[in-house]
């Protein structure tokens, strides 16, 4: 696939955007006017849980603390509880602790708005740090999960094998100005429609353009 008809796919997309359910983090962010600290602890919390348990216990700890110095005063087990049922609650409620303890020691309480500070973070990837980048900075950004690092190979656009191979290679081949549109798009479009097991071709709004590549049963 050229540039040219992926930047068609992405308009394409963007049109059929409302009639799907937007990425939790990124509808919290521009719905709630979140600050970067408060989109970094959503994204932590994110990981291996649903999007409606994410938005309810974000909300819940938010109440409690929506800065690292009010963070640093809840107790581990205070944090735990205020994010349960996430996946992995009290990991995640230590790793909360930690980035906290870090942005107020190293960062004046601040979170960096680049990726290499960022990635020296406890338990923040580059997907992580892309989206802070992206979302609480409005800066270009590719957020790469495993619904844009699947479409984007299955579109047959790029040809790889983990999520940061797909990253470096979309950086390279895009146009800066796209940057932030790919994962809410992707991300819907993969909740919906471009399922990793059996898609929806049948409905896919872009199906004339996609190639299709490793599909081996659609619906």
């Amino acid at each position: 696939m050229e540039v040219e008809n992926f930047i068609k796919v992405l308009s394409i997309l963007e049109q059929e955007f409302p009639k799907w359910n937007a990425p939790v983090v990124s509808l919290m962010a521009k719905r709630d006017k979140r600050t970067p600290y408060q989109i970094l602890i959503s994204t932590i919390i994110s990981l291996r849980t649903r999007d409606e348990v994410t938005a309810e216990v974000s909300e819940r700890l938010f109440r409690l603390a929506d800065n690292p110095y009010d963070m640093l005063k809840l107790s581990e087990k205070h944090i735990s509880e205020a994010i349960y049922p996430a996946g992995f609650y009290k990991n995640k409620a230590k790793v909360i602790k930690e980035i906290s303890r870090k942005l107020v020691d190293q960062y004046e309480g601040e979170v960096p708005d680049n990726i290499d500070e960022l990635l020296k973070l406890k338990g923040v990837g580059r997907k992580t740090a892309n989206l802070v980048i992206a979302l609480g900075y409005n800066k270009p950004a590719i957020c790469v999960d495993t619904h844009v690092h699947r479409i984007s190979n299955r579109l047959g656009f790029v040809k790889t094998k983990t999520p940061e191979e797909t990253e470096l290679q979309l950086r390279e081949k895009v146009p800066k100005k796209y940057w932030n549109r790919i994962n809410d798009l992707f991300v819907a479009f993969g909740q919906t429609i471009c399922k990793p097991i059996s898609p929806f071709c049948s409905k896919c709004p872009v199906k004339d353009l996609c190639e299709k590549i490793e599909v081996h049963r659609s619906r």
